[in-house]
């Protein structure tokens, strides 16, 4: 099998490669999403322990 046959996917290509790019876009917005809330959380809670003084 070469690559350019394994590329087409058995004429599915179409079908196939859009899926693993909507796939992997949505992947990786969930992860940028999930680190940009981590580190708003962050910064909140040592806003919130400086406020009350707790270490």
């Amino acid at each position: 099998m070469t690559l350019a046959a394994w590329a087409a996917m058995g004429g599915y290509a179409a079908y196939v490669w859009p899926a693993y790019g909507i796939a992997a876009a949505l992947l990786g917005g969930i992860a940028l999403q999930s680190w940009l809330r981590c580190r708003r959380s962050e910064r909140e809670l040592d806003r919130i322990q400086r406020t009350t003084g707790r270490q």
